[in-house]
């Protein structure tokens, strides 16, 4: 397989993990915020808004290769994946003051986790999914030599981890009592997320402005 052949593969196989993506997350979105509010349920509708920040990220991911084919020169490639980051970066700041008010309210309410059979049913179907997305659009990104599509990645792999919070902390509430673990899985992952904002931010920077730092 010569270099262009490799390069048009991976920027198809790019395209569909991000269709995938979105397509899954506004299914998501969809059915949490439908199944949230006939249920009058609140956890349902933030879980729904979790996944449209989401589909932010894997819109602006589609756009960058859209914008940049394989074709694309290395200039215009450059310009469109750190345009990509910006928006990225801004997404997982978005989803820190999400998860950061979401689940500090839950814990001075002293609110037990969703235990609504839709709410539990998106949860494992996230957990089976998005780790293998994740996990390909990393490789997929390190062989291209995207940062904006590495960074999302990152939020699907954010993405799976707060499903698996979540689970954990319906055992632990179940078992144990401990209403409070998934709220608190949730808040230490804020730090680690407005980390990979930050990140993105400065990936996003000209080279020649890292250069004068």
């Amino acid at each position: 397989m010569t270099a262009r052949e490799d390069t048009h593969r991976l920027h198809a196989r790019a395209l569909r993990l991000e269709w995938i993506t979105t397509a899954w997350n506004i299914v998501e979105a969809f059915i949490a915020i439908g199944a949230g509010v006939a249920a009058g349920s609140i956890a349902l509708i933030a879980f729904g808004a979790d996944s449209l920040i989401e589909v932010t990220a894997s819109a602006a991911l589609l756009w960058r290769l859209l914008r940049a084919g394989p074709q694309a020169t290395a200039e215009e490639t450059e310009l469109a994946d750190r345009r990509a980051l910006v928006v990225v970066g801004a997404t997982f700041f978005v989803l820190a003051a999400y998860i950061g008010i979401d689940a500090s309210a839950a814990l001075m309410s002293r609110e037990a986790p969703d235990t609504s059979v839709v709410g539990i049913l998106l949860s494992v179907a996230s957990l089976l999914v998005m780790p293998s997305l994740a996990y390909v659009k990393m490789t997929t990104a390190r062989r291209m030599g995207s940062r904006a599509l590495a960074a999302e990645a990152m939020e699907t792999w954010v993405c799976a981890y707060l499903s698996a919070a979540l689970l954990a902390g319906l055992g632990l509430h179940q078992f144990l009592g401990w209403w409070w673990a998934d709220s608190a899985g949730a808040l230490a992952m804020v730090p680690f997320i407005i980390w990979q904002g930050v990140r993105s931010f400065r990936e996003a920077r000209p080279e020649s402005d890292d250069e004068h730092d």
